[in-house]
């Protein structure tokens, strides 16, 4: 992925179809095969009304169109892709192999998954098929050869969809074909025994392999297993699903010149897809995200989700590939969407660099498992509060349509590893409290609260446009990546990093001499001993400030104490400490502090570090700054119950009125334009 491909797949997407300039995609997932053909004309002539640009269909659409080995039936697709077409509405054409049709798991029952402790999953939901498997991928292969050969030129397919959700189900296979590939994956690796032993630590408990065919994945065990193999065989996992994608992807390329992409899931309940090792194979970086009422605050985690999807575009535009108009179906509570909250969410993922806003889906299903998954037009049809919702939607997404290929402006930084959530999460570490996709989502809350935004890069992004780097919890970090950030601050950038980081190599082999490991020199300390808190246990700091979960017994080297414990067999040693290293500063956070004091701390190190932060922030009101070539867009999404009062000049988009004192009503988005003179 590149810039200039990105530019490409976004402009075939946003361009209007009389050429009359920008837009922001306004899209669906459709599955026509659920409903009677004399529905079909209705829906599109609903979608044209809508303002509905982009369609996707055929994304479960393996059993219609080859119902048996021997047959493929293409009529329904003709038609709804000539439907589609006829009505100016482009489509985003999915491959159809993201479930394999009951046909093919009755003729192979081979290809399906096998869990950790050794059972096989049957038919009946979706994705079931083991990744690895060589029958999957020829079945899988000759249904994209065929499907992009018929459509591989058509003029209404702007998309090309892999699959759906990859690895969202069944991304951890432990069946003897996983097996298999997973040692093949190994030799590649390593390429002898005795380097995988060094890498595993198998003297450890006896566990030394001397032939290849005795390796296994980590199945389950009678004790802990060895965490080096069950590392390993996460990054094979992730490698395997990749695979998948890169399968279908040379056939499309091979087949047709439309851009190709696959939904990711940047969400906090998916974690076994490394998508910085995905990125660069896509041409346009897709996302799905839902909120999940099983967080504190689930507005905060999407915009979480956004900024990381944006990090995977390279902080270019990117596209929403799904979201809810309202309830999901997959929560233990499926909260719907409060008035105004679908224009807060879509703008949301908006101000955060989607240059698309697509919906799952467009009609509500009346049988399976997702008939009681939100649409844009729900089981109530059009003569419903959401079908008025989604005309709001639609037209304030044409408000704001010249924000289109502007990029969001960040001068704060946070470190994000996929690498480092498998390691960290694993078990037999000093405090199963320590996870640390909580530790991450800690950290972003305090700087979401402080209204600073955040690109989320990869721990060997180049940090060098950043007033300030966040590094929560990178347990696990490679030499290169620690290099990385250590040349970052003696080049005179600020890092703040928190406990537990450090700590492993890319083996999860401790590196001695002290923790924190990696970072020893650049934070100028020296840790010899955790110190973790008993459930529901607290500490004290004599800067007022409380501390759970963790701390450690710190010793300054060249580091200064900003704050020390005041009990506790800690009592009177440093918690905070803030080191000078060549041109910059390294803050070390070395206990789990409560929000407030976070949150403080890192305003006011990113205020020493020179970030742009907004000026008169409020609590609950989340500002973030998109930039043009000739004006920056400023968004101001209001979370709470009240009004809120901003004086800017400028022109406001969504209300079409010139401002210099701007109000954004309880619970509603303003978007105001001001133009640049600089380039």
């Amino acid at each position: 992925m590149t810039l200039d491909t990105v530019r490409t797949a976004l402009a075939g997407l946003t361009r209007n179809a009389d050429d009359s300039g920008s837009r922001i995609v306004f899209g669906c997932d459709y599955n026509p095969e659920q409903w009677d053909r004399s529905v079909w004309a209705e829906d599109i002539r609903l979608m044209v009304e809508s303002g509905v640009s982009l369609v996707a269909i055929n994304v479960f659409g393996w059993a219609q169109v080859q119902p048996n080995p021997d047959e493929f039936d293409f009529s329904d697709l003709d038609a709804i892709i000539d439907m589609l077409h006829e009505a100016g509405i482009g489509v985003n054409l999915g491959t159809g192999t993201s479930s394999p049709p009951p046909w093919l798991t009755t003729l192979h029952p081979e290809i399906l998954p096998v869990s950790q402790d050794g059972l096989r999953a049957w038919p009946g939901g979706r994705q079931a098929y083991c990744p690895s498997s060589p029958v999957f991928h020829a079945a899988a292969e000759r249904l994209v050869t065929a499907v992009a050969t018929r459509y591989g030129s058509h003029p209404a397919v702007r998309l090309w969809h892999v699959s759906n959700e990859l690895g969202c189900h069944n991304a951890l296979c432990y069946c003897d074909v996983s097996a298999e590939a997973f040692r093949g994956w190994l030799q590649r690796k390593y390429g002898t025994t005795d380097a995988l032993n060094r890498a595993w630590g198998t003297a450890f408990w006896s566990q030394r392999y001397g032939d290849w065919s005795e390796v296994l994945p980590p199945r389950r065990t009678l004790s802990a297993g060895n965490p080096a193999q069950a590392l390993d065989f996460a990054r094979f996992s992730s490698d395997e699903v990749l695979n998948l994608y890169t399968i279908e992807e040379r056939i499309l390329r091979s087949l047709s010149d439309a851009p190709v992409t696959t939904n990711f899931m940047v969400t906090s309940h998916i974690r076994t897809q490394n998508y910085w090792e995905w990125a660069p194979h896509v041409d346009l970086v897709a996302n799905d995200h839902y909120l999940d009422h099983r967080l504190p605050v689930p507005h905060q985690e999407l915009s979480f989700a956004a900024d990381g999807t944006r990090g995977l575009a390279g902080g270019h535009p990117w596209l929403l590939m799904e979201q809810s108009t309202g309830a999901v179906n997959w929560q233990p509570r499926n909260i719907a969407k409060e008035p105004g909250e679908l224009v807060r969410n879509s703008l949301a993922h908006v101000a955060r660099g989607a240059d698309g806003i697509c919906f799952f889906q467009w009609r509500a299903s009346a049988q399976g498992t997702e008939k009681f998954h939100s649409a844009l037009i729900p089981h109530a049809g059009t003569e419903s509060h959401k079908w008025q919702e989604v005309l709001e939607l639609s037209r304030t997404l044409h408000a704001i349509r010249e924000v289109v290929g502007s990029e969001v402006v960040a001068d704060v930084a946070m470190v994000f590893s996929w690498e480092a959530w498998w390691a960290t999460d694993l078990d037999s570490h000093p405090s199963e409290e320590v996870r640390y996709l909580d530790q991450v989502h800690r950290m972003y809350r305090a700087l979401w609260e402080a209204g600073i935004t955040v690109d989320l890069v990869a721990p060997d992004a180049d940090l060098s446009g950043y007033r300030m780097v966040v590094v929560p919890s990178l347990y696990l970090v490679r030499d290169h990546e620690a290099a990385n950030l250590r040349d970052y601050v003696d080049a005179g950038g600020t890092a703040v990093i928190s406990f537990f980081s450090g700590i492993v190599d890319e083996d999860d082999r401790v590196r001695l001499g002290g923790y924190p490991g990696a970072f020893t020199e650049l934070l100028g300390i020296r840790t010899d001993e955790f110190f973790p808190l008993a459930d529901g246990a607290e500490r004290r700091l004599d800067n007022g400030a409380t501390a759970t979960i963790w701390t450690e017994r710190i010793a300054t080297t060249t580091a200064t104490a900003v704050s020390t414990y005041q009990d506790g067999p800690l009592e009177g040693e440093p918690a905070l400490t803030v080191n000078s290293f060549g041109s910059g500063r390294a803050w070390y956070l070395g206990t789990d502090l409560d929000h407030e004091h976070l949150r403080d701390l890192l305003h006011e190190a990113a205020i020493g570090a020179g970030a742009s932060l907004p000026q008169d922030h409020v609590a609950g009101i989340e500002t973030v700054l998109r930039r043009g070539p000739e004006a920056d867009y400023h968004f101001f999404i209001n979370h709470t119950r009240l009004p809120h009062t901003r004086i800017i000049s400028g022109h406001e988009l969504i209300t079409d009125q010139p401002v210099t004192s701007l109000e954004v009503p309880a619970g509603a988005v303003r978007v105001v334009r001001t133009e640049r003179t600089e380039s």
